[in-house]
């Protein structure tokens, strides 16, 4: 099992786009019980990668409570520099 940081980057490879709480969903089966698969850390770890240049903002929207979705996408090179240092 990969880092749950590495994880979340290598599921934006793998999607059009993205927002933390696809992340959960999509990671909660492997990763359910790590205290960082809570909103507030995956989206640290969303900003992370996005401050390193492996991800972008793509949009946003309310969800159905009223709070702020921000959707993340792993462009090319992005991609591909994920790809090539997590296999």
């Amino acid at each position: 099992m990969r880092p749950l940081n590495y994880a979340i980057l290598k599921y934006f490879t793998t999607v059009k786009e993205a927002c933390a709480d696809d992340v959960i969903e999509a990671l909660k089966g492997q990763y359910g019980s790590f205290k960082a698969l809570r909103k507030p850390a995956v989206i640290e770890a969303i900003m992370t990668g996005e401050a390193n240049g492996l991800l972008e903002e793509t949009r946003y929207d309310l969800d159905p409570k009223g709070e702020l979705r921000v959707y993340y996408h792993a462009h090319k090179e992005g991609a591909d520099t994920i790809n090539t240092y997590i296999k």
